[in-house]
């Protein structure tokens, strides 16, 4: 680990712009906590922290004037500024974040921080090849070489509990262990959650669930006593059994889907040549339409929640009601009847306890209670046009994450393929489904109305009312399923339709 500032700054075009404007700063400016960190890992970052003693929101319309950038007031009080760098063809959005330290100094400020890795500095105008030591009051370069999260101070976490939520989004993120004394801190501070604002703990639960490895996360949750103050619907599912061909509760199978969901997503990106059977299988399933669903999960879904987050929620959220729908059968079969619809109201209630948008609820909701549909679809004999008309009028685009999730469930279910017959069926039906939605959307998704509602008003003599919404949508089935083609044979489904209610 080097102790030159050059290597620390790896965007050369960036920082040679920001050197001049930093160096011309009255007081001395300091790259501090995850940039610091990350350089000495090797990894990329785009979230910047600068410290500084004084005119910190100043020196940001500075830097924001200079690069052509936006900058924003985030505290006036504590003096914060932000600066934010568009995303270029080959990274993200770079977030530069101007701050006063916190306490009289930097050492300090970098005291006063959670993790001892997060609290280091290097003076930020330092040029490109000139040697500047780092400034680790608190040893947090030896913790990164024995890849330990250790607590800056023994009351950091009780200081700001959702640093004990931090604490396994970072072990998972770094692939670090997290010390004994740090995970008893974090496992007395859990209660005190409750009374941190539900946005934080939204958005750190958020980054845990979008980064490398959720499923440990979670079981890093439990064991911390997390679990039931944040998610006391997943909590309570650890001893809910089920009959085969479960082979684990209710909690440990989400875990696990979440784990083969990562498998799923990964036969996205893969080249077809992965040692993974499982993978391979799936890019072959899944490569005619990889780039589609790759630019769904990407999208914007609302506010912080892209296509991936969305997904991965609903995969945590999809068995959320079976602890209330358990039932045992008389010869001890354990079944979970109206599982999916139950579990998609307790999946609203929560989210939007958690303070997410209604727009990302609905989403999540809607992959919730339509998880079931693909396995229903499979054990029917012929999947027809219709059949994926009706599943995406229920579903919408959520249906694109159903038939994603589909394939991590029956996976984490069997603990692999399972019976032969089961799993080609449902890749068969998958494959189905995205076919349609990406190459015959118009003719079986959504197809377009051969005639509007005051079309068929005026050729059929009919007055305003439900029934001109109902015969529109009996039509657009119809046309889904390749019944009708023409403006005469939709007017004629109707006259059908009419005479058929009038009887």
């Amino acid at each position: 680990m080097s102790p030159k500032t050059n290597e620390f700054l790896r965007e050369p075009p960036l920082f040679d712009r920001l050197r001049p404007l930093l160096a011309g700063h009255d007081t001395p400016v300091y790259l501090v906590g995850g940039a610091v960190r990350d350089a000495l890992l090797g990894r990329p970052s785009y979230d910047l922290d600068f410290v500084l003693a004084e005119d910190t929101i100043s020196l940001a319309f500075t830097v924001a004037d200079a690069l052509r950038a936006p900058a924003y007031v985030l505290d006036r009080e504590r003096d914060i500024g932000r600066v934010i760098l568009p995303a270029s063809g080959r990274s993200s959005a770079t977030v530069l974040d101007f701050a006063r330290f916190r306490g009289p100094d930097l050492s300090a400020d970098l005291r006063a921080r959670d993790f001892t890795i997060n609290a280091m500095a290097v003076k930020a105008a330092a040029e490109a090849g000139e040697e500047e030591s780092i400034i680790d009051p608190c040893g947090g370069r030896a913790d990164l070489e024995a890849r330990l999260l250790h607590l800056t101070h023994p009351a950091a976490i009780a200081d700001d509990p959702l640093r004990a939520l931090r604490a396994v989004r970072l072990s998972r993120q770094l692939d670090f262990e997290i010390a004994p004394e740090t995970a008893a801190a974090a496992r007395e501070a859990a209660p005190h959650l409750q009374g941190i604002s539900r946005e934080r703990v939204r958005d750190e639960l958020l980054k845990l669930l979008q980064g490398p490895a959720p499923h440990q996360a979670l079981n890093q949750m439990v064991d911390l006593h997390l679990l039931p103050v944040i998610l006391p619907e997943i909590a309570v599912l650890h001893d809910v059994e089920q009959s085969a061909p479960h082979h684990e509760p209710v909690q440990a199978h989400t875990f696990s889907v979440l784990r083969r969901l990562l498998l799923v997503e990964q036969a996205l990106a893969a080249d077809g040549t992965c040692e993974d059977t499982f993978v391979s299988e799936l890019h072959t399933l899944l490569a005619p339409y990889a780039a589609e669903l790759r630019e769904h999960l990407a999208r914007d879904v609302d506010g912080n929640i892209d296509g991936r987050a969305a997904l991965r929620l609903g995969a945590l959220f999809h068995d959320v009601g079976k602890a209330q729908t358990a039932t045992i059968e008389e010869d001890g079969r354990i079944r979970f009847f109206g599982h999916d619809k139950e579990g998609a109201t307790l999946t609203a209630t929560r989210l939007r306890a958690l303070r997410l948008s209604n727009v990302a609820i609905t989403h999540v909701r809607a992959i919730v209670g339509g998880h079931m549909r693909p396995l229903h679809l499979s054990q029917v004999e012929r999947l027809t046009r219709r059949a994926v008309y009706r599943y995406f009028q229920a579903t919408k685009d959520a249906g694109l994450d159903i038939g994603l999730l589909t394939l991590a469930d029956h996976l984490a279910t069997h603990d692999g393929p399972g019976p032969e017959e089961q799993w080609r069926a449902l890749l068969a039906v998958v494959d189905r489904l995205f076919r349609h939605y990406f190459h015959n959307y118009e003719e079986t998704v959504a197809p377009p109305p051969l005639l509007n509602g005051g079309e068929l008003m005026s050729a059929l003599n009919l007055q305003p009312g439900p029934q001109i919404g109902r015969l529109l949508r009996l039509i657009q089935e119809a046309q889904a399923a390749g019944d009708v083609n023409t403006r005469e044979e939709a007017l004629e489904i109707a006259r059908l339709e009419i005479g058929r209610l009038g009887d």
